[in-house]
């Protein structure tokens, strides 16, 4: 078994993305700018409607997938 040790601890940035649905931001942020920037990875987790009712407009991923 290899064992291999942590490099860089990086903590999620709160942000807003589509019609202003809060999130938080882990990959796809300046700190981890070696990555390739189509890859995010976000945390969606609110008890408020507020922060997630408005959604995302339509918009086309052209082979993406969106994985939650």
């Amino acid at each position: 078994m290899t064992t291999r040790r942590v490099e860089k601890v990086v903590a999620a940035r709160p942000t807003s993305d589509g019609a202003g649905v809060k999130l938080r931001r882990t990959i796809g942020t300046p700190e981890l700018d070696h990555l390739d920037p189509f890859l995010l990875l976000d945390e969606f987790r609110s008890d408020s409607v507020a922060d997630y009712g408005a959604g995302f407009p339509d918009h086309p991923h052209r082979g993406f997938e969106t994985v939650t």
